[in-house]
C-alpha cells in the first residue's frame, strides 16, 4: 500500500510538471518502473481522487486538466519557500481581505511543511523586516476583476471617480495638506474610458486608459473609482504613448503630476546610472552610450535639486527647466562649499 500511494505521489508530480503537453503512456511507465496495465490502475486512482486526468484521443498521451476544486498541490523545495515567501508578503498587500485567504493559506502550508523548508522560511522572516510600510489604500478585489475583465475583452468602462480636488481630473495630483472647513467635500464624477492595463505601483494600484472624454489618456488611483456596470461597447486597442503600460505610469508619476518638472541630460549612459534611481524617482531616456535624459518631478525646487545631485552623475540642466531649480542646485553648492572650506 505504501508503494503504490508513494508511485501515485510520483506520478501527480510527473502530471503536475508537464501540464503543457500530453505525457505518453509508455513515457510514465517507463519512468514509475510499471506496466501500462499498472498505470492505467494508476490513473483511475488519480480520478477517483478528484484529480482530472484527461486521456488524448488516438493516442496513450495523459495531460492534467482543471478541476472543479483545488486538488492538493505537489512543490519541490524552491516552489515551496516561493510560495510561503509570496503569502508573507501578500498578507501586507493592498487589496481587501487577501490579508486574511493569505494568513489561512500560510497556515495550511506551513503545517505540512518539512523541518528543514520550515527551519529556512522561518529564518527568512525573521531576518527580514519591512521598511516604509506606511497604510496604503484598500482596493475591493472585485473592483480589481472588474477591470481586469473589461482589459481582457476590450469593453469600454464606465465608473464614479474621486479625485483629491473637485476640479482636478489627474489622479496623481497631489493631496492637498491641510483642508479647511470651507473646502467643499469632492464629488465623484463619471468617466467613461477605454481600459488598456492595471499596474501595480508602489503600493497602489493604477488603472491605465483612454479617457473618452479628454480623448487623451490618464491614469486612475483603483481605490478611488467605483465600476458602474454592465460595461460599454468593445473596442480596438490603442498604441500606448510610451509603448507599455508600467513605462508610461512611470512618466506620470514622475514627472507630469508634479507640480515642479525638469529634464536634465546626464553625462553618462541610461544602463549605467539605472540602478542608482530609485521607483518613481524619474524615467530615464537613452540618447547615446554616453548621455541619457533624465525626467522626473517634486513637490519643490529644493528636492529637485536633491533628487538630480543623488545620481552622482555629472548633468545639464535643460532648456525648460524651472528657474527655481537653478537658484536650488546654487544654494546647494554654496552650502556645499561652506561645509569643506577651511577656518
Amino acid at each position: 500500500m505504501l508503494e503504490t500511494s508513494g508511485r501515485l505521489l510520483k506520478l501527480l508530480a510527473l502530471l503536475q510538471s508537464h501540464r503543457d503537453r500530453d505525457r505518453s503512456g509508455a513515457e510514465l511507465a517507463e519512468q514509475l518502473g510499471v506496466s501500462r496495465r499498472t498505470l492505467r490502475r494508476d490513473i483511475e486512482r488519480l480520478r477517483d481522487l478528484g484529480y482530472p486526468v484527461h486521456a488524448a484521443r488516438g493516442a496513450a498521451g495523459y495531460r492534467l486538466g482543471a478541476g472543479a476544486s483545488l486538488p492538493p498541490l505537489l512543490l519541490d523545495d524552491e516552489e515551496a519557500v516561493a510560495v510561503v515567501v509570496g503569502l508573507r508578503t501578500a498578507a501586507e498587500g493592498t487589496v481587501t481581505g487577501i490579508e486574511e485567504a493569505s494568513l489561512r493559506a500560510l497556515t495550511k502550508l506551513e503545517q505540512v511543511l518539512p523541518s528543514r523548508l520550515r527551519h529556512r522560511v522561518t529564518t527568512l522572516h525573521h531576518a527580514t523586516v519591512r521598511a516604509g510600510a506606511a497604510p496604503a489604500p484598500k482596493v475591493a478585489p472585485d473592483t480589481l476583476m472588474a477591470i481586469a475583465e473589461a482589459c481582457r475583452r476590450h469593453e469600454r468602462l464606465r465608473f464614479d471617480y474621486t479625485s483629491p480636488h473637485n476640479s482636478a481630473p489627474d489622479p496623481r495630483t497631489p493631496e492637498p495638506r491641510a483642508a479647511s472647513r470651507s473646502t467643499p467635500p469632492t464629488v465623484p464624477r463619471v468617466r467613461t474610458v477605454e481600459p488598456h492595463r492595471l499596474v501595480s505601483f508602489d503600493r497602489h494600484w493604477y488603472l491605465v486608459a483612454w479617457d473618452m472624454d479628454r480623448t487623451d489618456w490618464r491614469t486612475f488611483r483603483v481605490d478611488r473609482l467605483v465600476p458602474r456596470t454592465p460595461t460599454g461597447p468593445r473596442f480596438v486597442p490603442r498604441a500606448l504613448p510610451e509603448g507599455d503600460a508600467a513605462t508610461y505610469l512611470a512618466h506620470r508619476v514622475s514627472s507630469r503630476a508634479w507640480p515642479f518638472r525638469a529634464t536634465v541630460t546626464l553625462h553618462e549612459s541610461a544602463a549605467s546610472v539605472g540602478d542608482r534611481l530609485w521607483p518613481g524617482m524619474g524615467v530615464l531616456e537613452p540618447v547615446d552610450d554616453d548621455r541619457c535624459l533624465l525626467h522626473l518631478g517634486a513637490e519643490t525646487p529644493r528636492d529637485l535639486a536633491w533628487m538630480i545631485t543623488s545620481v552622482d552623475a555629472d548633468f545639464t540642466l535643460g532648456a525648460s527647466a524651472p528657474p527655481e531649480l537653478a537658484e536650488a542646485l546654487r544654494a546647494q553648492a554654496t552650502r556645499s562649499l561652506r561645509a569643506i572650506r577651511r577656518p
